[in-house]
């Protein structure tokens, strides 16, 4: 009689990876497709992914010029000459992570039922990383001295007129008219700190505020507020250009007195950008006692505001 057909452990645990192996590289490929709508920091800040994935700093020059010309003599020595100052910063880069596992049972069992590992894993590990990447760029990260776009140290606050029911800046107590003087006072106000050189192409509004005109009629029309605003600001008159307004969660208690908060500003890698030097990735299956996981590692930098003139913030609507 022939002895029973028993297959080794190691022999199992070899079969085990190379199915492991086999079905990571079909989650992955399926988890990298995804996009998470509300984890699009991206959208509102340009990202840069150019650096090399393992410097420790990215290092970047801000300039800013001074001079005027004069009359002079056509035989004149004394030409004016422009003097331009230059400074040197540098962004750290951290290394984070987030992976997943299987265990050495459920790997055993979809191997010989022929079921396909569960993605639900490796997706969560993906939104994770994206989870981190998006608070950092908005809202900074205190370990790492981080300062995100909601709170960033040398952006100018424009004053909101107080003129609303009860002298409130709230748009809740506030005319059509007035919350749309708001937000064309806060495109007005950068271009005209920047002598005229920049206008604001994004207004960003904490998500009530955004729901708020989104749905509030202007006067007798068919128009809500949020329509009459797209149509009729100062930057779209101005350029002919569509004005981008977003509602974003965690604004409302942001600002100045926990007050709720807007900004606008020119979305531009020349006024701000995130470094992302390498963007998460898992790594190859690894073997950790009876647990075969799959480690994501990814670096980042940071936000980098370098033209903080070129924005600008709104408290108390």
């Amino acid at each position: 009689m022939n002895a029973p057909n028993h297959m080794s452990f190691q022999d199992a645990l070899t079969a085990n990876l190379s199915f492991a192996v086999q079905q990571t590289a079909h989650i992955e490929a399926g988890v990298y497709r995804q996009r998470y709508p509300d984890l699009d920091y991206a959208s509102m800040i340009p990202v840069d992914t150019s650096a090399n994935e393992w410097t420790k700093t990215v290092t970047y020059f801000s300039m800013d010029s001074a001079g005027q010309a004069r009359w002079m003599s056509g035989n004149g020595k004394d030409v004016p000459t422009v003097g331009v100052g230059m400074d040197k910063h540098e962004s750290s880069v951290y290394t984070a992570g987030i992976g997943y596992s299987y265990g050495f049972e459920e790997i055993n069992h979809a191997r010989l039922t022929g079921i396909p590992l569960d993605s639900e894993m490796a997706s969560a590990a993906r939104r994770a990383s994206e989870q981190l990447i998006y608070s950092t760029a908005l809202t900074g990260d205190t370990e790492k001295n981080m300062e995100g776009l909601f709170d960033y140290s040398g952006v100018p606050l424009e004053a909101i007129l107080a003129d609303g029911a009860g002298s409130s800046k709230a748009w809740a107590d506030k005319t059509p008219d007035q919350i749309i003087r708001d937000v064309n006072q806060m495109l007005t106000g950068l271009h005209s700190a920047t002598n005229t050189v920049a206008m604001a192409d994004t207004l960003i509004l904490p998500i009530e505020r955004f729901q708020y005109i989104a749905s509030t009629r202007l006067g007798d029309t068919n128009m809500t507020i949020l329509e009459f605003i797209r149509q009729n600001n100062v930057y779209t008159a101005t350029t002919g250009a569509s004005l981008t307004i977003r509602g974003v969660r965690g604004m409302l208690t942001i600002g100045g007195s926990s007050d709720a908060r807007m900004i606008a500003y020119r979305r531009s890698p020349e006024v701000l950008k995130m470094h992302v030097p390498m963007p998460h990735r898992f790594l190859p299956v690894q073997i950790e006692g009876l647990q075969f996981t799959v480690p994501g590692v990814f670096r980042l930098g940071g936000l980098d505001v370098r033209l903080p003139k070129e924005i600008r913030y709104g408290d108390g609507i």
